[in-house]
């Protein structure tokens, strides 16, 4: 039988079966939470509509062409934008977000440890808001 002192750091299955350190050890350049602009733009995502990652439909093209008005739903910054369309997708289809998302969240500068960070957490949010107390 063996044994593996998990108060140690670095120790646990991958260092048993032989891999180095350096494969091991996270970086720790990726940065692993979002700043509280983008928290925000996670909870404003939570009320807009799958539709909003489309473009303007019949209806808004016909009311700009009588009345010109120019209504923009997306945000000034790139990032910012990435980050919203993946957290309404989130929200509205939990774990299963497109690929094209996921590949404009990272090339808009987002790591992994984000990606990971906002999908627990809008899954928490998800599962809360399915859940209701009438005590």
């Amino acid at each position: 039988m063996a044994f593996l002192d998990f108060a140690q750091p670095l120790a646990g299955p991958q260092m048993a079966m032989g891999a180095s350190i350096a494969q091991t050890v996270v970086r720790a350049t990726e940065p692993a939470g979002f700043s509280t602009e983008e928290w925000q733009i996670v909870s404003l995502a939570r009320s807009d509509g799958l539709r909003s990652l489309q473009g303007p439909g019949r209806f808004a093209r016909l009311r700009r062409w009588i009345f010109g008005e120019e209504i923009n739903l997306t945000l000034a910054s790139e990032r910012l934008e990435a980050l919203r369309r993946l957290a309404v997708e989130a929200w509205h289809k939990g774990y299963a977000v497109s690929l094209s998302g996921l590949a404009a969240f990272r090339a808009a500068g987002f790591s992994t440890a984000q990606l990971e960070l906002l999908l627990a957490t809008i899954s928490a949010g998800r599962s809360a808001r399915g859940r209701r107390s009438f005590a």
